[in-house]
C-alpha cells in the first residue's frame, strides 16, 4: 500500500485494501464469537489504532475467547498472562539471573515482550502487579533493573477483568483505564445465539482451527496508512471539544485526559475507513465516544448518590455539544 504520489493522502484504493483486510479478520474471528459482529468491529478498530482493549463484563460471556481469537487471527507472537492475586511484577516483565555457565548475568524475558498480549482476568492481580503495564502500555518498553528494552510492534494488549463488585477483584488505577483505547463489552447472546453456540462447540472448538489471516508487518502498514487520512478541522476540534466538556460536567469528578482526545480521534478515523470512506463524519466521532471515554470518566459522589452513570451523563454531554455543519 503505497501514498497518493501527490498528495500523500489516503486513497479511494487505500481504503478499499484496508477494508479488505479488516474483513478477512472479522470473518475469521466470527468463526468463533456468535452474534457480537460490533464488539469484533470496535476491537479491529483498536487493532487498526494500535490500541489497547479491555473487556469488561461477567464471568461465562466469552471475553477470553474474543481475546485468544484475536490473537490466533494475527500472525505476531502471542503470550497470555493469567493473573492472580499472587502474581508478582518481575513475573510479567522478567528478570535478571546469574547463568552460572557463563559467569554473567542474564535477562530472561516475561511474557509481557511479546507482540500480542492477553492478560486474563487483570483486575485479580494485586496494584503493585497491575502498575507493571504501565511502563510497556503506553512507551512499548519495560524496565528492569535500570536496563530498559523496546517491546516488539506492534504491541497490544488484550486485557479481561470482571466487573468490580465480584469477590477478588481490585479496581484498576486511573492512569492504567487511561492507557486502554476502549473499554468493549460483550452481553449474554439471544437465544439463537446461545443455541449457534452450542452447535459451534459441539464438537471440536473452532478456535483450534483458526489461521492468521494478517501479519505484523501489515497490521504496522495498515497503522501508518490511517494516520494519512485527512480529517477537517471542524471535526477534529468537535472531539477536542467533546472531551473538555466531560472536564466541565459537574456530574464528573475526573473528565477525560488528553491522550482520550488523541484516542478519539484515531478511533474515529479508523471507524471511518472501515466505513469505506477517505473522510471522517461528526458520526464517526459521535459513535466512538462511548467507547472511548467512559472508562476514564470518574463520576462524583453526588452523581452515584443520585444513581447516575457515566454512560447516561456522557449522552447527555454529546447531546449539548454542538456537532459541526458543512459550511
Amino acid at each position: 500500500m503505497q501514498p497518493s504520489p501527490q498528495t500523500g493522502r489516503l486513497s479511494p484504493d487505500d481504503v478499499a485494501a484496508i477494508v479488505t483486510i479488516a474483513g478477512r479478520l472479522q470473518e475469521s474471528v466470527e468463526r468463533v464469537i456468535v452474534g457480537k459482529s460490533e464488539v469484533v468491529r470496535l476491537a479491529i478498530i483498536a487493532l487498526l489504532c494500535e490500541g489497547h482493549i479491555l473487556l469488561e463484563d461477567v464471568p461465562g460471556i466469552g471475553k477470553t475467547t474474543l481475546a485468544r481469537a484475536i490473537a490466533k487471527s494475527l500472525g505476531c507472537s502471542f503470550r497470555r498472562i493469567q493473573f492472580t492475586p499472587d502474581l508478582m511484577p518481575s513475573d510479567i516483565t522478567g528478570i535478571n539471573y546469574f547463568n552460572q555457565k557463563t559467569g554473567e548475568f542474564a535477562f530472561r524475558e516475561g511474557p509481557l515482550v511479546a507482540q500480542v498480549v492477553l492478560a486474563d482476568e487483570v483486575n485479580r492481580a494485586t496494584p503493585r502487579t497491575q502498575s507493571a503495564l504501565l511502563e510497556a502500555m503506553e512507551e512499548r518498553q519495560i524496565t528492569v533493573e535500570g536496563v530498559t528494552t523496546a517491546l516488539p510492534r506492534p504491541f497490544l494488549v488484550i486485557a479481561t477483568q470482571n466487573p468490580i463488585e465480584l469477590e477478588g477483584t481490585f479496581p484498576l488505577p486511573e492512569a492504567q483505564l487511561d492507557r486502554f483505547l476502549v473499554r468493549l463489552e460483550l452481553g449474554y447472546p439471544d437465544e439463537d445465539g446461545e443455541d449457534e453456540i452450542l452447535e459451534r462447540f459441539e464438537g471440536v472448538s473452532p478456535l483450534v482451527s483458526l489461521e492468521p489471516v494478517v501479519d505484523a508487518d501489515e497490521i504496522m502498514r495498515l497503522a501508518a496508512a490511517l494516520s494519512r487520512l485527512h480529517v477537517d478541522p471542524a471535526i477534529r476540534r468537535y472531539a477536542v471539544r467533546i472531551v473538555r466538556a466531560t472536564r466541565e460536567e459537574p456530574a464528573f469528578e475526573l473528565g477525560a485526559s488528553p491522550r482520550a482526545s488523541l484516542g478519539l480521534f484515531r478511533a474515529a478515523r479508523a471507524a471511518a475507513v472501515l466505513s469505506g470512506r477517505d473522510y471522517v463524519l461528526p458520526d464517526d466521532v459521535k459513535t466512538m465516544a462511548p467507547y472511548v471515554l467512559i472508562h476514564r470518566l470518574i463520576l462524583s459522589s453526588q452523581a452515584r448518590l443520585r444513581g447516575r452513570d457515566a454512560k447516561e451523563i456522557l449522552a447527555d454531554v454529546l447531546q449539548r455539544v454542538p456537532v459541526p455543519v458543512e459550511g
